[in-house]
């Protein structure tokens, strides 16, 4: 089932074009919600509500989105003292007026036609929901080089909206734009997830019967971590939230989901061994993952400056290593927990 566009209410700056609401979670986001905002307003199609959740932000967040509201009446700020993103889309989603949501992250930046081409694509009626690539932007030489690594096959494998230069049928997309009767229907995002809502809710979106676009064209400028040891926590909690979302859904769970876990294994398997006094062996086990990050560095160090190549194998290592490690220690908890319900 997919939707139809119905006529809502218009603005005399939209020009007859339908309201979209855009819906940006935040929280302590001072430093980017300001250029964030800035590029939402500056979008092609004019007619917008624009909703910015404040996650009881410690920061100037709640302030500046004050701010932006007292100027320009597209503008709200909706508190969300939970802290949670999904119970602040939830929250969202339920002031919604617009026809579509077009979900944005408060670190990131999208160009002037974004939101145009996600409603194009919505108003056909032939899609549940619509998103692009998601271009990582690093500011520090180790930013850089995680930048790349996210863009790189090898570091993300087959997430398609990392580095996918062709419009398709994906499994998901992030911060996508969708009906906003088509997430009603479905109760809206998981409030249980803190990591991975949103895989999970294009999961039940698809499960609906719906299909979700790719669309390269749709870019989205995100701010990647920064530091090595930031991307390795952010990897972590992937890890363990794609356990939270195989549990409610196991046969969302892919092969290649289990790669990073496996290479944990590997990696275990290989200190053992020499521990135990047999290098040779461990070489064995982990040659086959040291000659595929050789030729990760080899295709991806080569575009980015001298001083950020030397973080491209911690960035590799960082990702899959961290979300590996997530995932067992997510899914020893989860089996800790079910036992002691017994």
């Amino acid at each position: 089932m997919n939707s139809t566009p119905a006529a809502v209410e218009d603005s005399a700056q939209g020009q007859g074009e339908p309201l979209v609401t855009v819906v940006i979670p935040a929280r302590n986001e001072q430093a980017a919600i300001g250029p964030c905002l800035d590029s939402v307003l500056a979008q092609d199609w004019t007619n917008l509500q624009v909703i910015v959740v404040d996650g009881d932000s410690d920061d100037d967040t709640a302030a500046i989105v004050a701010s932006y509201t007292a100027r320009d009446p597209r503008v709200e700020l909706l508190p969300n003292p939970q802290r949670v993103i999904p119970v602040g889309l939830n929250l969202a989603l339920a002031e919604a007026k617009g026809e579509w949501l077009v979900r944005i992250d408060a670190h990131a930046a999208v160009p002037p036609d974004y939101v145009r081409r996600a409603a194009e694509h919505l108003m056909t009626g032939r899609y549940g929901g619509v998103g692009g690539r998601k271009d990582g932007v690093g500011r520090t030489p180790a930013g850089k080089a995680i930048a790349a690594v996210m863009a790189s096959r090898f570091g993300v494998g087959g997430s398609t909206y990392h580095h996918g230069t062709t419009v398709a049928e994906v499994e998901h997309v992030p911060f996508g734009a969708y009906p906003v009767a088509v997430a009603r229907a479905l109760g809206g995002w998981d409030e249980q997830l803190r990591v991975n809502q949103d895989f999970e809710f294009d999961h039940r979106v698809r499960e609906a019967g719906h299909t979700i676009l790719f669309d390269p064209a749709l870019r989205i400028d995100w701010e990647s971590r920064q530091s090595i040891s930031d991307f390795a926590k952010q990897y972590h909690r992937y890890g363990g939230g794609k356990v939270n979302v195989a549990i409610k859904h196991p046969e969302s769970l892919k092969p290649r989901h289990l790669a990073a876990p496996a290479l944990v294994l590997q990696v275990a398997v290989a200190l053992a061994a020499l521990v135990s006094g047999r290098p040779g062996r461990a070489a064995v086990v982990i040659s086959p993952y040291a000659v595929a990050l050789a030729a990760g560095y080899a295709t991806t160090a080569p575009g980015l400056e001298p001083g950020a190549r030397r973080f491209v194998v911690p960035a590799f290592l960082a990702m899959h290593l961290g979300w590996g490690i997530g995932f067992w220690r997510q899914a020893g908890r989860r089996a800790a927990a079910a036992l002691s319900r017994r």
